[in-house]
């Protein structure tokens, strides 16, 4: 019997909700011999994650996720086997950051402008790693100006809102080039997001394969047993690395499971040993 893994997880160093060695535990606890924290645009909780998976025994693939630009796409692009602090991916993650950081004083002004008034240390108190619109949305429910999440994206936070400034992406090439200055592999993350038809979803593959993406995730919470062997084929007949992952985020996401998802989910060991091939590390 193939072991359980997991190439796609978030701690508290973005928008998750377990600190990164509480998340080392659970996947203990779940059953899963190899996991990869690839928390949103950042490496904050690697060092954490990794002196706990040693200790639990349990192989932590190093990475996160990079939002990029593409199309007007909500595309996404999980960076595996990346954790230099000091590497060209934590490189373009800083310059992303600076201008994040005053995204977030300008989504302050915003509200400020509509009548809700909240400091940058109220919205830092509820962040463990970086500070973004989750943590505004806690600031808001905290304060009694909203009732729920949805009701501050919806009126405030998210793309039309009364708050609302674009994210700082990363281009794909500029994504792709850093992961691979870092001896990495750049995978196209939970790409039912990007579109459901197959051919469409083809073309997207062939586009970035051109600009040198290693993988796309088949296995995921979210896809279906259909669009799932779509994509296992497309992967296959375009030469690209078949990854897999539950998009754990914890109490935000409940009834998504480490390894499992919502249940269904599988994500073979095989895939990770195609790719310490790929990288040479087998």
């Amino acid at each position: 019997m193939q072991p359980r893994i997991d190439l796609h997880t978030h701690s508290t160093a973005s928008d998750g909700t377990l600190r990164p060695a509480e998340l080392m535990r659970a996947a203990l606890e779940a059953g899963v011999s190899a996991i990869a924290l690839t928390d949103h645009d950042t490496l904050a909780g690697l060092p954490e994650a990794s002196a706990e998976a040693d200790r639990l025994g349990i192989e932590l693939v190093p990475g996160c996720e990079l939002s990029l630009e593409y199309s007007g796409l909500p595309t996404h692009m999980l960076a595996l086997f990346v954790g230099n602090s000091g590497g060209a991916v934590a490189g373009e993650l800083e310059r992303v950051q600076l201008a994040r950081s005053r995204r977030n004083e300008l989504m302050l002004e915003k509200l400020r402008t509509v009548g809700v008034h909240l400091h940058m240390d109220e919205v830092a108190s509820h962040a463990d790693g970086l500070v973004g619109r989750p943590h505004i949305a806690q600031a808001m429910l905290k304060a009694g100006v909203v009732r729920t999440f949805d009701e501050a994206f919806g009126r405030f936070l998210g793309a039309g809102g009364l708050a609302h400034i674009p994210k700082e992406k990363l281009l794909p090439r500029q994504a792709i080039e850093a992961v691979h200055a870092d001896h990495g592999l750049a995978i196209l993350a939970h790409p039912y997001l990007l579109t459901t038809r197959t051919q469409h979803l083809e073309a997207i593959l062939r586009d970035l394969k051109g600009l040198g993406l290693d993988g796309v995730e088949v296995y995921y919470t979210e896809h279906s047993e259909r669009y799932t062997a779509e994509v296992a084929r497309l992967a296959d007949s375009l030469g690209l690395l078949k990854s897999g992952g539950s998009d754990f985020h914890g109490s935000v996401k409940p009834g998504v499971r480490l390894g499992r998802g919502r249940g269904g989910l599988f994500v073979p060991g095989s895939a990770l040993d195609a790719m310490k091939a790929a990288l040479g590390r087998a």
